[in-house]
């Protein structure tokens, strides 16, 4: 409940606008933050929670209000219709515009939604369908049954019910499998596709979702001001409803609806205020916005809701649930690399490597640093192309497979660096590692339908958790953590794949003496379950005591291999790793 209690605050905002004798003006003024807000919403889930910055959410609120104004004004069809029409224009349009734009990634994405925004805006200037810039008049307001809704005070009940319904389901999607794989997409993709999740799928539901409660605003927005014109569709308007997201808190969907109150309410002061105060007209009110998105960024960069509310993060209560269907454990070779090699212009990072990890057998794969260890894991696990050779995992060639399709076959790692979400609890990170258990749709998670299936993931993640040690810290963020207790949960969401072939860079890192053993005594159990592991770590001690072989690599070649004693011994292998030093 701690975590919905601002939201019967929201349904009194809500109900405000009914009060006895306020003026029709600050009615009015509500409608404008209600509609604004949606869009914030939306920029929450795009920007704040999916790390993807577009100036172009007016543009789709634009879509939305002229499907639903050419609808009801040209050809007389129900407003009522004109909703799922603004829903799907706006859906389409995000999808076309994604497949091209969402290719981007950083400032390169930005400033393609500032062609979009800027080229969408003198589109809908330059169309006849449109009205140009005269734009749509006569639009007939909404109805409920003889009820017309045109006092603004019965369309600022429709808005804030839709102000709602949206924080709602949008609570609803990121708390689910498809909500933590958008997450996942602040901690980089390479993690995230590492446990299959597709997240060229996942960014395009964000910004499709996004530009959804834009055509929801223009939808609303056209029938509350009975016309549309590109004037609203701009970039400026573009511009705002970013700075009200970023102002309030961009990872905080009540930090959406604290943002679009702020700017709405300031903004209209200051267009009254600074022509009284410098005694002249002009837009006076961007340069203020400008110093004012400054000073947040400055001296609150996350935004205004955590610093006012100091949220936290949900803590899980994890119940019975039928566990997780378990892939048949394979038997004999699971992993074979022939002659693997990698270039990067005229270096060569991995010589022709080649060797064969067996069911139930730990290899370990050492050699000093810079001897392409962390590029062979690479290469193997599909982040990196290799230039010749082939691998093959379960019989399967997967040598041009990416690391998405990789992970289907069971095949889970760790990173060199550690590579957590920073926002989410440990939990939620582990869950992640489940992401190919889980099949409900995000359709299924909007509308509530998901719950048994997650569950059983969290329910999966919470065993995982307590089998590698680290049950007590499951509502923790994730950053919270020490390295070395970070480099175990990261186990943890591998193991949430039920892996059969686990692979491990570095586990041991930054561990100490009875975590290194705990760590040992799990890798043992794991082995004797019959799944193969293959380990890269450099201390010495650990990986010679645990892995059944050895491959040793010195400057991308394998100068030997085979049982840790013998590998010990080897003359090559103490010049290159062990600095001559029998």
């Amino acid at each position: 409940m701690r975590r919905w209690w601002w939201l019967p605050a929201l349904l009194v905002a809500g109900l405000l606008p009914w009060l006895p004798g306020l003026p029709l003006f600050w009615v009015s003024l509500a409608n404008t933050i209600g509609i604004s807000a949606i869009i914030a919403v939306g920029l929450v889930v795009l920007t704040g929670v999916g790390c993807m910055t577009s100036f172009a959410q007016a543009s789709f609120m634009g879509f939305g209000a002229y499907a639903t104004a050419i609808l009801s004004a040209r050809y007389g069809l129900s407003p009522w219709l004109g909703l799922p029409a603004a829903l799907a224009f706006a859906a389409l349009g995000a999808a076309a515009i994604g497949a091209v734009t969402l290719r981007l990634s950083g400032h390169y994405l930005a400033l393609g939604t500032i062609a979009w925004g800027v080229s969408l805006y003198f589109l809908f200037g330059n169309l006849d369908l449109l009205g140009r810039n005269d734009g749509i008049s006569d639009i007939p307001p909404l109805s409920v049954f003889s009820l017309k809704l045109v006092d603004v005070r019965w369309s600022a009940g429709l808005i804030w019910g839709c102000v709602v319904g949206v924080v709602v389901t949008t609570n609803h999607l990121l708390d689910s499998r498809w909500g933590r794989a958008i997450r996942a997409l602040r901690g980089g993709t390479l993690a995230a596709a590492s446990f299959g999740v597709n997240t060229a799928r996942a960014r395009m539901l964000s910004f499709v979702y996004a530009a959804m409660l834009a055509g929801l605003a223009g939808w609303l927005y056209a029938h509350l001001q009975r016309a549309v014109n590109p004037t609203p569709f701009g970039l400026a308007a573009g511009i705002q409803y970013l700075l009200m997201t970023v102002v309030g808190g961009a990872a905080f969907v009540p930090g959406a609806l604290l943002g679009a109150g702020l700017v709405a309410i300031v903004n209209d002061r200051l267009q009254e205020w600074l022509p009284l105060l410098l005694g002249t007209g002009g837009s006076y009110e961007t340069i203020v916005f400008g110093i004012i998105l400054v000073a947040v960024l400055q001296l609150a960069p996350e935004g205004l809701w955590p610093h006012l509310m100091r949220p936290r993060l949900r803590k899980r209560l994890i119940v019975e649930a039928e566990p997780l269907a378990r892939r048949a454990r394979a038997t004999g070779e699971i992993l074979r690399a022939d002659r693997l090699r990698k270039n990067f212009g005229g270096l060569l990072a991995v010589n022709d490597l080649s060797f064969t990890v067996a069911a139930g057998e730990i290899l370990g794969l050492i050699g000093p640093n810079g001897a392409g260890k962390s590029t062979s894991f690479n290469l193997l696990t599909g982040v990196a192309d290799p230039s010749g050779g082939t691998v093959t995992v379960s019989g399967c060639d997967v040598t041009t497979w990416p690391a998405r399709r990789i992970a289907t076959l069971g095949v889970a790692r760790s990173f060199q660096h550690v590579k957590l979400v920073a926002a989410m609890s440990v939990i939620e990170n582990v869950a992640i590692g489940a992401h190919l258990r889980g099949s409900a749709s995000p359709i299924a998670a909007v509308l509530r339908l998901d719950r048994a299936e997650e569950a059983r993931l969290f329910a999966e993640a919470a065993r995982q958790l307590a089998r590698v040690g680290l049950a007590e810290y499951a509502d923790q963020p994730a950053t919270s953590l020490a390295l070395g207790q970070q480099r175990i949960v990261e186990i943890a969401r591998a193991l949430c794949l039920d892996p059969a072939l686990l692979l491990l860079d570095e586990p041991a890192a930054g561990l100490r003496h009875a975590e290194k053993q705990a760590l040992a005594t799990l890798l043992r159990r794991l082995r004797a379950d019959g799944m193969a592991i293959l380990l890269v770590e450099h201390d010495m001690d650990f990986v010679m005591n645990l892995a059944d072989r050895l491959v040793v690599m010195d400057f991308g070649t394998v100068i030997a291999q085979g049982q840790p004693a013998a590998v010990r011994s080897d003359p090559a292998v103490i010049e290159a790793y062990l600095g001559g030093v029998a």
